[in-house]
């Protein structure tokens, strides 16, 4: 077995996005902050109403995959396929943009805490024109793997594999392969498991201090840390515990241009995209419903 090492840390700066929420950002920051096939990971998290109200507006996207994961609050999902989807905390709501979506994301809430994550994933070439499809996945159907010595792991997407045993999550199938792990680490726990090699990894850490790797290198806290390659991750917590993001997946190894909310691999197709969203085009196009999984019992 080979343990990963923290190659790279990416810390998060403050910005805005949608009609003016509050965030942090770590990967998408530049264009350089990227992780193939990772492309963004915001962070928003408040207590002031007036940091998130105005949400996320209809919006376009087309060519890559957006995951939400709440933690608290509520928001509500609408796209132009007349799909709705409510997310409170915990849930996760797995959208495909692929060949074209317009869907706004907006606060059901006058007060209180909104806090969560937004991922951008990217698509392979071959799939960034597919009909677009959402899946909505609530709380319960998210399996938590509860290991030894206070580790517990809420298995999001892929499957978990720790002390010869697996534990899959609700979203499996994708071509890049992803793996999405929330670990929850008490105080000096030590987190140790399995990651595909030749997958990109990176860590969040969002609660708390975390070292990684057998030679211990810290990830502060609201950092992005991206992992060389190998087998295994190795986490260890510091003396206030942690909460981190784990996520890997399959690069694609593609050329990559954004423009906006459009991702392709080429100028021709930006330009493409950005037609079709001011003809009508996108409005147009249905979005497919997936229901990956039910709530599990209570």
């Amino acid at each position: 077995m080979t343990t990963r090492t923290l190659q790279r840390v990416i810390p998060s700066v403050a910005t805005s996005d949608g009609a003016g929420v509050k965030l942090r950002r770590s990967l998408g920051a530049s264009q350089l902050a990227r992780h193939d096939p990772f492309l963004m990971l915001d962070e928003f998290y408040s207590d002031d109403p007036d940091d998130y109200l105005a949400g996320f507006p209809s919006h376009p996207h087309r060519g890559f995959e957006t995951v939400t994961y709440m933690l608290d609050g509520h928001m509500q999902h609408h796209d132009s396929g007349g799909n709705t989807g409510d997310l409170g905390p915990g849930d996760v709501q797995w959208m495909t943009a692929a060949r074209g979506i317009i869907h706004s994301e907006m606060p059901q809430q006058s007060e209180g805490r909104m806090r969560g994550f937004q991922l951008w994933l990217n698509l392979p070439a071959k799939e960034k024109m597919k009909p677009a499809a959402y899946s909505d996945v609530p709380a319960g159907a998210i399996p938590v793997a509860t290991l030894d010595h206070g580790v517990k792991v809420k298995v999001i997407a892929g499957t978990l594999e720790h002390g010869g045993r697996k534990t899959a999550g609700p979203i499996q199938g994708i071509s890049t392969d992803p793996r999405y792990f929330d670990v929850h680490l008490d105080a000096r726990a030590v987190f140790e498991g399995a990651v595909p090699a030749g997958h990109n990894a990176f860590l969040y850490a969002y609660e708390g201090e975390a070292v990684v790797g057998e030679d211990r290198k810290a990830l502060a806290h609201r950092a992005a840390g991206l992992l060389s390659d190998g087998d295994t991750v190795r986490i260890e917590a510091g003396e206030k515990g942690a909460r981190v993001l784990l996520l890997s997946g399959k690069p694609i190894r593609e050329p990559v241009v954004q423009y906006g909310p459009f991702v392709m691999n080429t100028r021709e197709e930006i330009e493409q995209a950005v037609n079709d969203y001011r003809s009508g085009a996108f409005a147009k196009e249905p979005v497919r419903r997936i229901k990956v999984a039910q709530p599990g019992p209570a």
